[in-house]
């Protein structure tokens, strides 16, 4: 039974917590450097998988200079180059005046304003330009010069970076590759000694610095600054979806990053008044593992760790002791200890950029164009084969239920009877439950009998809540025709909502990280309340003769057609105001995080191949919309057309009704009737 001293908005966590904990919480060391190898390639392998892999020929870098600063002891070049086709980096490159190669170092930003522009990203620049180190400093992917718009300061988290987890590309894992593009133009350079390179960012880009420095083995100094901690503490904080690598502690804790920079030289900065999750202590558990790997390389003092009275920063004393980590590990002087910072003055940000003001070229690839023109390619490849026969189809659809389980939901849990609890309402003919779907976690269900002569259940789903849906036109219609009614609030949603969960666009932006880093995405989730629920209502509810009609609000769309697809006993599905395609150029509006499960479109298929999955049952498409914006009856019927094409291929193309929501009068007649 849940834990009563739980209260429902802390239970998701707890459940989270102990998932991680059966998940990571028996990891043992390596014993040996080949136990470690061997480990090394897998992690590897499978890092690779949740960036969703990278292309396998890069395309041509085609660098080009548009201008250029001269400053005392170095100059700052505007370079843009390209790092998947059509896809445009912007970039300042800070040349140390004098001959020769030089050790270079990549400096990659946080969650700055002014990304490399910002006057904290460029300190690090100048010092380093200043000392000797030929300097590379990127925007991210949705940041600086490449948000959405061409003014400075756009965030390229909570929905703008989300547009990317259905296509199995997420942010982190482009910005991996785009740094490993930015290493590929640093070699072309001949003042650029490419033996000797280095990594270093704060925040976000200490996350950027860890993920890169790991993968890319080109890098021989590695410093992340205010970022390294333990994946586990992540786990009830906010993090920007820049720093989510889906899966992950399925398979490695923090630590297992860190190591993987062994045997080359890594430093990790820390503050002692930062947030809980990149602070002094967690950090210090990840680097004791990290230690042990660089001990089994005979490498121990090639990992430091440096730990500064400051606030989450990238300031002046963090800076020189970075400059004396990479000029004893890229120029081989000193022993390490931190170098005094020269005199430096950051420039104003627009003089920096490569397109000021309004000048960025118009058929600039932004994160979001990019994501849509990535789903465009994968829903081509869906509807490039549609079944000609019965047979071809049943087949197909068996494959899809189970990608969509094992590859994008991560699978269920094993079904048991659940505990039932029967909540009074004495101010109200209907009956509440509270419903344990699986250990610590509870769903909410609220049963109204409606007419004595009703023959089927009406089940209605609401991300937001029991309380919502009652107040959505829909739900009063279906009360006032007196339909047999109940209500499903899956966990962390109404009363169960977690505190804080907003950011942004995304109401549950918090919920949905932590399905996602520990491999189980919260559609998934909700999906299994919905089936667990439904297993209740159904005992409770035997005088239904009929099937019952199972209906999702909204973005719950997608979680009664997820439910409807392993539950044949549904008879007929219904998705009110859905998102009607995974694919979007613009950032989602008035949708859930945490219905963008990763892989979801790539591997299992858009919308409409999943909907094609609730045939030949009744399926009723009211109004939807792609992106923020609702389409049209014709839109929806040209949307829906794959789905149209497998229902008349069943000899049940009667059963796909598509509409608009604009009626719920007649809309609740179809449900119920």
């Amino acid at each position: 039974m849940p834990d009563a001293t739980i209260e429902p908005a802390k239970q998701y966590l707890a459940h989270i917590h102990r998932r991680w904990q059966e998940l990571r919480g028996a990891d043992k060391l390596p014993e040996s450097l080949d136990e470690w190898t061997k480990a090394k390639q897998t992690l590897r392998q499978k890092l690779l998988e949740s960036w969703g892999g990278f292309p396998k020929e890069a395309c041509d870098l085609g660098p080009r200079k548009l201008g250029e600063l001269a400053r005392e002891g170095y100059r700052v070049e505007k370079i843009v180059f390209q790092t998947r086709p059509g896809v445009f980096m912007t970039a300042n490159a800070y040349v140390p005046a004098g001959e020769g190669k030089r050790p270079a170092v990549l400096c990659v930003h946080g969650h700055w304003k002014g990304a490399k522009q910002d006057p904290v990203p460029q300190s690090r620049c100048i010092g380093l330009a200043k000392l000797g180190f030929f300097v590379l400093a990127v925007d991210a992917f949705g940041a600086g010069e490449r948000g959405i718009g061409t003014a400075l300061g756009e965030y390229h988290g909570e929905m703008v970076g989300s547009t990317l987890f259905p296509i199995g590309l997420p942010l982190s894992g482009l910005q991996v590759y785009e740094n490993m593009r930015a290493v590929d133009y640093l070699l072309t350079r001949p003042e650029v000694d490419g033996t000797k390179l280095g990594i270093t960012g704060a925040s976000g880009g200490g996350n950027q610095t860890m993920y890169a420095g790991a993968f890319d083995e080109r890098f021989s100094c590695v410093a992340p600054v205010c970022s390294v901690g333990t994946y586990r503490s992540y786990l009830g904080a906010a993090a920007c979806v820049c720093e989510i690598v889906p899966d992950v502690t399925t398979y490695t804790e923090e630590w297992g990053l860190l190591a993987l920079v062994a045997p080359r030289a890594l430093m990790v900065i820390n503050a002692t008044k930062d947030a809980f999750q990149f602070s002094v202590g967690e950090a210090q558990q990840s680097i004791a593992r990290a230690q042990h790997v660089f001990r089994l390389h005979g490498q121990a003092g090639k990992i430091a760790h440096a730990i500064f009275e400051s606030v989450h920063d990238y300031g002046k004393t963090m800076r020189e002791a970075m400059y004396g980590w990479m000029t004893l590990h890229l120029k081989g002087e000193g022993q390490g200890n931190p170098i005094p910072e020269p005199a430096l003055t950051p420039e104003d940000p627009e003089t920096l950029r490569c397109w000021p003001g309004q000048s960025r070229p118009a058929d600039f690839v932004t994160l979001p164009k990019f994501a849509a023109a990535e789903a465009t390619r994968q829903i081509d490849e869906h509807n490039r084969d549609i079944p000609q026969h019965v047979e071809d189809w049943n087949n197909q659809a068996m494959r899809m239920r189970h990608a969509l389980e094992h590859k994008v939901l991560g699978g269920f849990p094993g079904r048991t009877p659940a505990a039932v609890t029967i909540l009074e309402d004495k101010a109200s003919p209907a009956v509440s439950l509270k419903v344990e779907t699986e250990p610590g976690i509870e769903t909410f269900v609220r049963l109204s009998r409606g007419r004595d002569d009703a023959k089927r259940l009406t089940i209605v789903v609401d991300l937001d809540g029991i309380d919502h849906a009652r107040e959505s036109e829909l739900v009063k219609a279906l009360e006032n025709a007196g339909a047999r009614l109940a209500i499903i609030e899956p966990r962390a949603t109404g009363r169960s909502a977690v505190a804080g969960d907003k950011i942004g666009r995304a109401p549950d932006h918090n919920s949905a990280e932590w399905g996602i880093l520990t491999g189980r995405p919260l559609l998934g989730q909700w999906i299994w309340d919905a089936r667990m629920a439904i297993d209740v209502i159904a005992r409770q509810e035997q005088v239904a003769t009929e099937g019952p009609t199972l209906v999702g609000l909204g973005p719950a769309g997608l979680v009664a057609l997820g439910a409807a697809i392993y539950e044949p006993r549904i008879a007929r599905v219904a998705m009110i105001g859905t998102l009607a395609s995974f694919r979007s150029d613009v950032p989602y509006v008035n949708q859930r995080m945490g219905i963008l499960a990763p892989r979801i479109l790539r591997d299992a298929g858009d919308v409409p191949h999943l909907t094609a999955l609730a045939a030949p049952r009744k399926l009723i498409i009211a109004g939807g919309v792609t992106g923020g914006e609702p389409l049209s009856l014709a839109g929806l019927g040209e949307q829906f057309l794959y789905t149209r094409k497998i229902f008349r291929l069943l000899g049940v193309e009667g059963h796909l009704m598509v509409s608009t929501a604009d009626n719920p009068e007649e809309l609740s007649r179809r449900l119920i009737g």
